[in-house]
């Protein structure tokens, strides 16, 4: 080799061509100006209760009072019919017309919690776990109330809360992302969801697809490591004497980090997907069969895995756009949904309770917004979609498990007391991580930004 003749553009081609775009994600983003080692682990703004996230999100629009929010009353007045002006604030005859739950509820735990039979395993960890039953957003179209979900913004990409999250703390392991993806298709709004935006390419998130190639073309082409090695370093010194060309330019500190990050790939994150070493009763937590590759339950032993390896934030998606929780003609869809995930959630945050871990990981689950506890007719098989009132949970990591924060009104159309919008549950998240919303800012287009945009408060009372 010809080092002397040899370019950067051509190292760049060279190293990058083993580890695939997944694994270089934001290597080729005009990154903004980033401090030295970006991805650095770094404390926050007070004293932290988590660690760590994992962030579990339904795709769709999960029916609140067909899962947790139980509303008696609801089934005592099926059939009858209310006016737009109960959730629209609009005069007129324009009706609908209550349909009731589609599943009973029953009560669970020391707590007396009320939980759907579409999740008796839920149930069963339900003292672990604060539900909030006042959820509420802006949107209640797919694309804009993802958006929001994820980043805060429904109106414009924006760095996700991963991002965010790894921009503000850091990673504990140089050798895997920050904030890894797992998710067999994106859900509405793309791949927006996990990314940086203006935020340095290195914190957007790395998507991992189940299966059994998980990280495409993780695998280097170069045969042997020790050469691979040698490229990597000499790419490394180049890089640093072109940052020294140009001093005003500190975002080659975080392309050199993922060249860093993606080599440390090849050797932990192989490892960290072979469940080969787990055990029958691990395993069977998880609802999974040995040797399986895919569905919630890999993905959620996986992120256990990755997790103690010290990746900050993990989010799950259980279904992409298409065949979800989106059950606008048939609510039965939600039956076949739950059964893929409620054993998966129970068997993590079990796992992670038995392992000393759930004390200092926050599992987050959500979704865009709920469902119409209404419709066109009595009899109609689905539910529309519906953003003044919805249902999300919080467990571990410094919440107080058997708590059910916030009411809506007694047929769960509007969010009544305790009100939680999506600002208020990303402002609490970021807390928990020791981090103040409203300080992780950066500066952009002028001003600064952060993920709780103008809004935001903290739920202290749900906090242990």
């Amino acid at each position: 080799m010809n080092l002397v003749s040899t370019t950067r553009r051509e190292f760049l081609h060279r190293a990058s061509g083993g580890f695939g775009s997944v694994a270089l994600s934001g290597l080729w983003s005009d990154l903004q100006a980033a401090p030295r080692n970006p991805l650095g682990a770094r404390h926050g703004h007070h004293e932290a209760k988590a660690d760590r996230v994992i962030f579990l999100y339904s795709t769709g629009g999960v029916s609140h009072i067909d899962t947790f929010n139980h509303r008696p009353q609801l089934a005592a007045d099926h059939g009858k019919s209310v006016t737009a002006s109960r959730w629209l604030n609009k005069s007129g005859e324009f009706r609908r017309y209550l349909i009731k739950p589609r599943w009973a509820f029953q009560q669970y735990g020391e707590s007396g919690t009320w939980v759907s039979d579409l999740f008796p395993q839920l149930g069963s960890v339900i003292d672990d776990i604060c539900v909030f039953n006042a959820m509420h957003c802006e949107s209640d179209g797919h694309d804009k109330a993802t958006l929001a979900a994820h980043t805060g913004s429904a109106q414009f990409a924006r760095p996700s809360a991963g991002s965010w999250v790894s921009y503000g703390l850091g990673t504990e392991n140089r050798n895997l992302p920050s904030f890894m993806v797992l998710a067999p298709a994106a859900p509405y709004a793309g791949a927006q969801t996990w990314g940086s935006d203006f935020l340095p390419g290195c914190h957007q998130g790395t998507q991992v697809v189940p299966g059994k190639n998980p990280l495409p073309n993780i695998r280097p082409r170069v045969a042997r490591p020790e050469l691979q090695k040698m490229e990597l370093d000499l790419l490394a010194r180049l890089n640093r004497a072109h940052r020294k060309t140009r001093a005003a330019d500190q975002s080659l500190d975080a392309r050199i980090r993922s060249f860093e990050t993606a080599f440390g790939m090849q050797r932990e994150a192989p490892e960290a997907f072979d469940l080969s070493g787990e055990t029958e009763a691990t395993l069977k937590l998880y609802g999974l069969e040995r040797g399986a590759t895919s569905g919630f339950g890999w993905q959620c032993l996986v992120a256990r895995r990755l997790a103690e390896r010290g990746v900050r934030f993990l989010e799950l998606i259980d279904v992409g756009s298409n065949s979800n929780w989106d059950s606008h003609g048939n609510m039965a869809d939600h039956a076949r949904l739950a059964g893929a995930i409620d054993r998966p959630i129970a068997g993590l945050l079990t796992d992670l309770k038995q392992r000393g871990m759930l004390d200092r990981t926050l599992v987050v689950w959500t979704t865009e917004f709920g469902r119409t506890p209404f419709n066109t007719n009595a009899n109609h098989a689905g539910r529309e979609h519906h953003n003044f009132c919805f249902s999300s949970w919080m467990a571990g990591g410094g919440i107080r498990g058997g708590l059910v924060h916030g009411t809506s009104d007694e047929h769960g159309i509007l969010a009544d007391r305790d009100t939680v919008h999506t600002h208020d549950l990303n402002a609490t998240m970021l807390h928990l991580l020791g981090i103040d919303h409203e300080r992780l800012t950066y500066r952009h287009a002028g001003r600064d930004f952060r993920l709780t945009d103008v809004h935001g408060e903290v739920i202290h009372d749900v906090i242990a």
